[in-house]
């Protein structure tokens, strides 16, 4: 049986590269987070923001920006074989819409319970405390799920930016 530590270390580049996603967002005017789809090679076939501030979109989450993407570009067997690589850990809304999309597996760098101290009560994100597993258990496809990663920057991408935390 494989450890999961070797698969962790493979996603380790994707998910800087998601957290420098979550940078820009943030310098574009939207909340930090940000999110990147790999195809079965390993190739990045999508990369999304949060866009919440600047669309004055509620739903613009990074996840569900880059998962509508790939959903409408790529046919139900290519995105089995797909991966959401995440800055933090999909809400519960991200987690549906990665579960309707049919993609295989998400890795995330920042957990739930850990953006919900940064984040405290500020009241544009109050998080659900429900982690991602316990969403995709209910369904009826299963979905890998790795994470939380230690990742450089993940917390830090945060700093100063929730008013009530």
């Amino acid at each position: 049986m494989t450890t999961a530590a070797p698969a962790v270390e493979a996603w380790r580049p994707h998910l800087l590269a998601a957290v420098d996603v979550a940078r820009r967002s943030r310098e574009e005017g939207n909340h930090p987070f940000g999110a990147i789809v790999v195809d079965a090679h390993g190739r990045v076939v999508a990369t999304a923001t949060n866009t919440v501030g600047t669309e004055h979109d509620l739903i613009g989450h990074a996840e569900t920006n880059v998962v509508r993407d790939v959903g409408r570009r790529y046919e139900p067997d290519e995105l089995a074989g797909m991966t959401l690589v995440t800055s933090a850990e999909p809400c519960v809304m991200c987690a549906g819409a990665t579960y309707w999309a049919g993609l295989g597996r998400v890795v995330y760098a920042l957990s739930e319970t850990e953006l919900a101290a940064l984040t405290g009560d500020d009241p544009e994100n109050l998080t659900m405390a429900m982690p991602c597993r316990e969403v995709f258990a209910r369904g009826r496809r299963p979905i890998e799920v790795i994470g939380p990663v230690k990742i450089p920057g993940a917390r830090e991408v945060h700093a100063d930016f929730w008013r009530d935390a």
